[in-house]
């Protein structure tokens, strides 16, 4: 289990000096040594990247005996799909109440889920049905494109860390989605990207004006959430528009009179996403915005920054492990390779399709696309999909007509 879950570096470490991603590997290692007869893990691909997500998942599953049960809670819907056999879903209002339904096969109750009904009990819990379209958020008007930005090739090196990045260029209306394993050097790009983190041989990026919302959030300031925002972004806030799109969407009426050292890690994520699309700015730069998000937040967060950046006209990169967030957000991909925490190089911008099937490559990993919803889905390994995916040498669909 310590070998299936990378964790050879990790046992040289003091608990204190381990990283989010190696404590999650660890918790989820010690549970799975027990010997018990029901095993539980709550959200266990919290602060993990895709490979490690897998890994995850395939050891979780290893766990399963005759007679011994796994119960697991997990918002990353592809992850849960190719952990799970069965399905309940849970409905109600967060804080008052809690519904939970009859067990569905794993196709059925994720799709009931997003579809927000459930049709044995023939009772509707969301107005709306989530679905996956690309084309959806851009109302399929044809999106005018102004401006091309480009960065030189760069390279930053950090203690035993290296990382070389590869010249690109980037246009407005445009979203590009990171790629890469834990430890590549993602967030070291975006802080570059920001000016917050010159190049070794002083190469510049553009000179343009950025809002960054970084990876871990820490809250200091003190006073409620509607302070905070009068006091960033407060002529932004009282647009119409910004209320409309992104500020109702998220819920912020419900916390607004909050204290912000009182608000939990997702209504944190959801406040620092308002905070930066609030501040005007050429480049949103966005690291992980899934994090402490459930399921249905993390769609919604996905609609409202798409909506944004493609009607303001303006650049988004960014750092996502959520796959379904990921390809619903990329226009286009940066793919990373390399050793993680060695050696890696940022690639150029490249096609969704091109840039998936690539990362998906290195990864072993194919995935398919539901008919109902669009959501894309994993396929088991060694599965019929999964080997003719890979003998035909596509391991990411934009359209699938598969049923299973």
């Amino acid at each position: 289990m310590i070998r299936d879950l990378d964790l050879k570096e990790a046992l040289h470490k003091t608990v204190d000096v381990l990283s989010g991603g190696e404590l999650q590997r660890f918790a989820i290692a010690v549970a799975g040594v027990q010997n018990a007869d029901v095993y539980m893990f709550d959200e266990p691909s919290s602060y993990l990247d895709v490979k490690q997500r897998l890994k995850a998942a395939q050891v979780i599953r290893s766990l399963i005996e005759a007679q011994k049960y796994i119960i697991v809670v997990e918002h990353d819907l592809s992850v849960l799909d190719y952990l799970s056999d069965f399905i309940c879903c849970l409905y109600g209002a967060p804080g008052a109440y809690g519904v939970v339904t009859l067990p569905f096969s794993v196709r059925e109750g994720i799709n009931i889920f997003l579809a927000g009904y459930i049709p044995t009990e023939n009772m509707r819990f969301r107005k709306e049905a989530l679905t996956f379209k690309f084309s959806e958020t851009a109302e399929n008007e044809e999106i005018k494109k102004h401006c091309n930005y480009k960065y030189p090739t760069m390279t930053k090196t950090q203690g035993t860390f290296s990382l070389e990045i590869k010249a690109g260029e980037f246009t407005d209306s445009e979203i590009i989605v990171m790629l890469g394993q834990n430890g590549t050097g993602k967030t070291t790009f975006i802080k570059m990207l920001a000016g917050q983190m010159p190049a070794d041989d002083g190469a510049q990026v553009p000179e343009l004006n950025v809002s960054y919302k970084p990876q871990k959030i820490q809250p200091k300031f003190p006073g409620t959430v509607r302070e905070l925002i009068h006091k960033r972004i407060r002529d932004t806030f009282l647009h119409p528009q910004f209320t409309s799109d992104v500020v109702k969407p998220l819920n912020i009426e419900n916390i607004i009179d909050q204290e912000v050292l009182n608000l939990s890690g997702g209504e944190l994520q959801r406040v620092a996403i308002v905070l930066c699309l609030g501040q005007p700015a050429d480049i949103y730069l966005i690291d992980e915005p899934s994090a402490y998000l459930d399921s249905e937040q993390r769609i919604v967060v996905s609609k409202v920054i798409k909506r944004f950046i493609l009607h303001a006209g303006k650049s988004g990169f960014i750092v996502e492990h959520d796959f379904i967030m990921a390809t619903y957000l990329a226009d286009r991909v940066i793919v990373y390779d390399g050793i993680p925490g060695v050696k890696c190089v940022a690639n150029a911008p490249q096609s969704l399709l091109s840039g998936m099937n690539t990362f998906l490559k290195a990864l072993e990993i194919t995935f398919r696309r539901d008919p109902t919803n669009y959501r894309p889905r994993i396929n088991k390994l060694n599965s019929i999909k999964d080997m003719e995916q890979k003998n035909a040498g596509n391991y990411f669909f934009l359209d699938d007509q598969s049923t299973d």
